[in-house]
């Protein structure tokens, strides 16, 4: 058996564009052979780009009538991409519990808020983010995005998700480096320790290749530098899309899994049968 799996997927039910059954519909065609369904949790604060509590009924329902439609055609899954907010919401929150998810993606996009309570969003328009940095944190880049990585950190030792997601995001922020380098130590110490606790926990970590496909980074999420540190701890990996529309759902793979297989990380994790496993990675799918 071989084909692409993607488990980093968003719906009409958030900010996609798509239904589960388009997502499902298009992943057959491609000869797709797992799928997971992972939409913008609910939060308690409204918010654009998050799913309304009330929708979640209708959301799982429709996944789990893929689920039965494609059965025996395709492993589909039903999951949330679950925002930490210390305090506000995490998986450990009783509305993402209750949902008895397949498995849960936990994500940083916000970090601290204004003066009004209103949550810092780090991964949106430039200008919202460079607001955020004058306000909250005085300019300071550097302690900023420190603080993005201790609470990446603090979300895995009291929220753990099954899969980190998209470990740099906040670099989409860093325009023409003009915030910070990556090569900088402090940074690179930040990445390592961020590693080492999702080591410790076991948990996976996913290879996202969302801003390559929209131009908003140069490289996947996380980076290519750190892929070796991904090899040398043996951290379970995976590649997802991040896809907010059907066209999206295997953007930059092929390119991606050569630079995974050149750092010599040819091994990812499959969701099958409800069984997370090891599959062999190549330029154009996954052998299972």
């Amino acid at each position: 058996m071989k084909g692409w799996t993607n488990y980093h997927s968003h719906t009409h039910y958030c900010d996609g564009k798509g239904t589960a059954e388009e997502y499902i519909s298009r992943a057959v065609g491609l000869g797709m052979i797992s799928y997971g369904i992972s939409s913008h949790a609910p939060t308690p604060f409204t918010w654009p780009w998050t799913m309304k509590k009330e929708a979640m009924s209708d959301y799982f329902t429709e996944i789990q009538d893929c689920k039965a439609k494609y059965l025996g055609i395709i492993d589909v899954y039903s999951s949330l991409e679950v925002d930490f907010i210390p305090g506000v919401v995490s998986v450990n929150s009783d509305w993402i519990i209750d949902a008895d998810l397949d498995y849960s993606i936990g994500s940083v996009h916000f970090v601290d808020s204004f003066e009004d309570g209103t949550p810092w969003e780090i991964d949106g328009a430039s200008k919202v983010f460079e607001k955020g940095l004058q306000a909250i944190f005085g300019g300071d880049a550097k302690g900023a995005i420190q603080r993005y990585f201790a609470l990446t950190r603090q979300m895995i030792a009291e929220a753990p998700p099954t899969i980190v997601g998209h470990l740099d995001k906040i670099k989409m922020q860093n325009t023409n480096g003009l915030l910070f380098s990556e090569n900088d130590r402090w940074y690179q110490k930040e990445i390592v320790e961020t590693l080492e606790a999702v080591k410790e926990k076991g948990l996976m970590l996913e290879i996202n290749t969302r801003g390559l496909y929209k131009k908003k980074a140069s490289e996947s999420y996380p980076s290519l530098w750190v892929f070796r540190y991904l090899k040398d701890m043996s951290i379970p990996i995976m590649m997802n899309s991040d896809s907010h529309h059907t066209q999206e759902m295997t953007g930059f793979f092929s390119e991606t899994a050569e630079k995974l297989i050149s750092a010599g990380l040819t091994q990812v994790m499959v969701l099958l049968n409800n069984d997370w496993q090891e599959g062999r990675l190549t330029v154009d799918g996954i052998e299972i």
